[in-house]
């Protein structure tokens, strides 16, 4: 039997084709028993059958295989279950006959308080606490709910019965009921046989609940389960999937193939959501939505998210990775699709400007030497919780956009539904896309994917002018500055002076350089690209790479060319994508200090006027890292700082009020809140004062005007921006506040708010709180964005209750986030020696990669904390424009 500990892979023996699963949940003892019976193909000589379970008590009596060729049953002689790698292993006295028969085996197991296999969620019901029964089997947990071939590659029908349901309950699956049978009080539910499907996408939900319901226009029907007394939350989600459904059904080209979809809240639930086929779960937060108490940015959470898992449906359900390492062609696909289906329906939100955002995340992620390639190698299932991140997700989608846009809109989306069609109920490889999307565009799209998706990292791309050239050279972009030694096939995309005058090439060496009078039509001057009239000259100011920054990579322009680009930024000239990129490029720039802290605040200071939410947004994430950056490196400037970051948000606060306005864009409603946080926490006493004032209206009383769900997040930071332990009147108000609500986006906007508190003994409050059953288990992270003052606090509670965080959360993926919330924003090299040290004492084999690439991102900050004390000019620029007037 030792032969089959630690192999990445289940051996090829067996293979199944069919499951029928009967399981008793027991929702007071919190446990289940159940069985299976599993029809086999043995296709190699073999005396053992080696499959999945984790956590269960198997009954080795019970295990039995029936050839199917003959009346013989054949019996293990052993049994033995290896917790360490998740398999059972079955040993029989002889060989097992090749070709089909039917394995059984009973099991038991406990309804756990992990968010993981078959689990426990509670909820409250007429003043009554009580549980429900859900399922989260991705990655590799269906074997925590009944032995398997717990791999994506190993696809088979599912037959489910559910035993000893109580009467009043919901209970659901993939398939609709077949056939109810009620005993008394309880009910015996079975339910139609499932196409062919992974093990990760079976689902189970047993619970009280209230739906509502609607139909797609080629009639499958779409409900929408919430708590009980929540069924008008559900209504917008149910428009969403109603609508994303069709579109998908017309995108792909391929019907949805089920007859149902439900979705359901639940409580407790780990991700975001989880795209089980027919059975899509979800967070409360990112299914429901209050017209009355949730903001605008929760309805677009929910758009997004629904639209996400609906798009897996097809992208990982009908078509599904072979293995791990390929998890990106699920999740970087829906994370894209689902920009396209939100566009579609909400045309006015300007999504796609936001999809910046993923572009951002995925670039900062992999700008770390502990970064990973888009296919990374998984050599055991500990390993795959901590791939489920930026890369796969966010690098993942925006390599699809990339090559989309270098493709076409027309031909991309024929050949995703060749490819669809080609693999339905079957699993592919990311060489499977390619090969589509080669064939459908005749372009070598292989060749120019792999480089992206088989190396880790990106390329800067710097440019220069020389001699009527214009310069082109790619090397590997690393946050800490050093250089790496990556090579890619870089799609370029260039503007000159217009939009109108737009260009494009692949940058397949080093280096290239192009002659600007016959690539681009015009020639260049000091003030950049010119042509032979004033007219000319006035439109050919400028040069702008990664047009719409459609592109995964970085650019650095020498300083005449910034220049220019800056001065186009402040006539209004780029669009709102390229001054997002223009200004998160710098800001990466400065980080790895390849371009001074003082010329990006000078760039900053072009963005004063600023109007567009995505780069508002982005420009405020940006001063909250320079805020944290200064007061290590150079304290005694903070204050002329964050003078200089009050006056930037200054205007557009202005302009959009405290108060909402009628038929305002679904942007600025989101702004609002974003500019108001901002300008509290950098300390600006007339919006603290403001705050205030409405903060304590809306506690007088729940329904003023005063304090609308869009800027409460706003009141709440400003409220803790001013309590300490002499004035703790604000953080017991919010903590009062948290108990009354049963609206967990309000919940979740409480946690992050108290967390900001720059008192460091309330910190240690907030942080002792979030280990209380007030806070559900899943939401503990949103308390852990503690202010700068409170970092230490946070990491010496960290490591004083290790223990207990290792068991809430260790064999999930919310440990890594705990870990690099609290080890990131350090910015000293004694911390680093420090967090190994710690580490090293206290492994987990999950968060192996999220330490490193924490440890690191402490050794680039203070690495740029050193960069930034030694530039001689910092006080001068930072106090001139503090104090510049406009």
């Amino acid at each position: 039997m030792e032969q089959f500990k630690g192999q990445p892979r289940l051996p090829k023996f067996a293979v199944p084709k069919r499951y029928d699963v009967r399981l008793k949940p027991d929702l007071a003892a919190c446990k289940f028993g159940g069985s299976v019976d599993i029809d086999l193909d043995i296709v190699a000589d073999t005396k053992f059958v080696v499959l999945n379970a984790t956590e269960l008590f198997v009954n080795a009596g019970s295990v039995s295989f029936a050839h199917g060729g003959s009346s013989k049953v054949f019996k293990p002689s052993k049994a033995e279950t290896f917790e360490e790698d998740g398999i059972l292993v079955l040993e029989f006295v002889e060989m097992l006959p090749i070709g089909s028969g039917v394995l059984v085996i009973e099991f038991e197991g406990i309804l756990n308080d992990k968010m993981k296999g078959f689990y426990r969620s509670t909820y409250e019901h007429n003043c009554e606490k009580k549980n429900m029964a859900v399922t989260q089997f991705e990655p590799v947990d269906a074997r925590r709910c009944f032995p398997c071939w717990d791999e994506p590659a190993c696809k088979a029908t599912f037959k489910i019965t559910l035993d000893g349901v109580p009467s009043e309950l919901v209970a659901l699956s993939n398939m609709p009921i077949q056939e109810e049978k009620l005993n008394g009080h309880q009910n015996t539910v079975s339910y139609v046989e499932t196409p062919i499907m992974s093990t990760y996408l079976v689902a189970i939900v047993v619970g009280l609940f209230d739906y509502v319901e609607d139909h797609t226009s080629d009639g499958v029907k779409v409900r929408v389960y919430c708590q009980v007394g929540k069924a008008d939350q559900g209504k917008f989600a149910l428009h969403v999937a109603v609508k994303t459904l069709e579109l998908y059904t017309e995108y792909f080209a391929v019907p949805y193939p089920l007859p149902k979809l439900d979705m359901v809240a639940i409580p407790d639930f780990a991700f975001g959501a989880m795209e089980n086929y027919g059975l899509v779960t979800y967070r409360e937060t990112a299914l429901l939505f209050d017209e009355q108490h949730s903001a605008a940015a929760n309805k677009q959470r929910v758009a997004t998210v629904v639209a996400h898992e609906l798009a897996h449906q097809w992208f990982g359900n009908l078509v599904t990775m072979e293995w791990w390492t390929h998890l990106w062609l699920n999740e970087g696909f829906a994370t894209w699709v689902s920009y396209l289906a939100t566009d579609s329906l909400f045309p006015e939100w300007k999504i796609w400007t936001q999809f910046l955002d993923e572009v951002t995340d995925g670039l900062k992620l992999d700008g770390l030497e502990e970064s990973h390639p888009i296919e990374v190698e998984i050599n055991h299932a500990a390993e795959i919780d901590e791939v489920f991140d930026a890369i796969s997700y966010k690098k993942g989608a925006t390599v699809i956009r990339m090559l989309q846009s270098y493709l076409g809109d027309e031909v991309f989306q024929r050949s995703l539904a060749s490819y669809i069609k080609k693999h339905a109920y079957s699993n592919a490889k990311t060489e499977d896309l390619w090969a589509a999307l080669e064939e459908g565009s005749g372009e070598p799209v292989n060749k120019l994917m792999n480089s992206w998706t088989q190396q880790k990292g990106y390329p800067v791309i710097s440019v220069k002018v020389k001699d009527q050239k214009l310069e082109f050279d790619q090397t590997q972009f690393y946050s800490s500055g050093s250089q790496g030694d990556g090579q890619w096939i870089v799609p370029i995309t260039l503007s000159c002076g217009s939009y109108d005058v737009r260009k494009n090439f692949l940058l397949q060496a080093k280096s290239e350089t192009l002659d600007i009078k016959e690539f681009l039509g015009c020639s260049v001057g000091k003030a950049g690209c010119g042509g032979t009239s004033n007219k000319d000259n006035a439109l050919c100011s400028w040069i702008k790479v990664n047009v719409d920054q459609t592109g995964f990579y970085r650019v650095k322009y020498e300083d005449e060319l910034a220049a220019a680009l800056r001065n186009a930024i402040e006539k209004k000239q780029l669009s709102e994508t390229d001054r997002f990129g223009i200004l998160d490029d710098s800001f990466a720039l400065s980080m790895a200090r390849k371009q001074s802290f003082a010329s990006l605040l000078t760039l900053l200071s072009a963005y004063r006027e600023e109007l567009d939410y995505i780069v508002l947004s982005n420009l405020i994430t940006i001063s909250y890292n320079l805020a944290r950056i200064a007061a290590d490196a150079v304290p005694g400037l903070l204050d002329h700082i964050k003078q200089f970051f009050i006056g930037l948000f200054q205007y557009s606060a202005e302009r959009l009020g405290w108060q909402p306005k009628p038929g305002e864009s679904h942007l600025d409603a989101m702004l609002r809140g974003e500019i108001l946080t901002a300008l509290a926490v950098f300390g600006h006493d007339l919006t603290l004062d403001e705050a205030s004032r409405r903060f304590h209206a809306f506690i007088e009383d729940r329904n003023t005007p005063l304090l609308p769900p869009d800027i409460r997040k706003a009141a709440y930071v400003a409220v803790m921006q001013r309590t300490s332990v002499s004035d703790r009147s604000g953080y017991e108000s919010l903590v009062r506040l948290y108990r009354e609500s049963d609206l967990s986006q309000e919940k979740t906007r409480i946690l992050g708010s108290l967390a900001s508190c720059p008192d460091p003994n309330i910190t240690l409050e907030v942080l002792q709180f979030i280990l209380t059953p007030e806070v559900r288990s899943q939401d503990a992270v949103f308390g852990l964005a503690v202010s700068h003052e409170g970092r230490e606090t946070a990491w010496t509670w960290m490591k004083d209750n290790w223990e207990h965080i290792s068991k809430t959360w260790g064999s999930g993926y919310l440990i890594t986030r705990f870990v690099s919330a609290i080890v990131s924003p350090f910015a000293s090299f004694d911390k680093v020696k420090e967090v190994d040290e710690f580490f090293k004492a206290h492994p987990n084999p999950k968060i192996i990669r999220t330490v490193k690439q924490s440890i690191e991102r402490v050794q680039i900050n203070a690495k740029w904390v050193q960069s930034v004390q030694c530039e001689r000019n910092l006080a001068d620029v930072a106090t001139e424009l503090a104090y510049r007037k406009y």
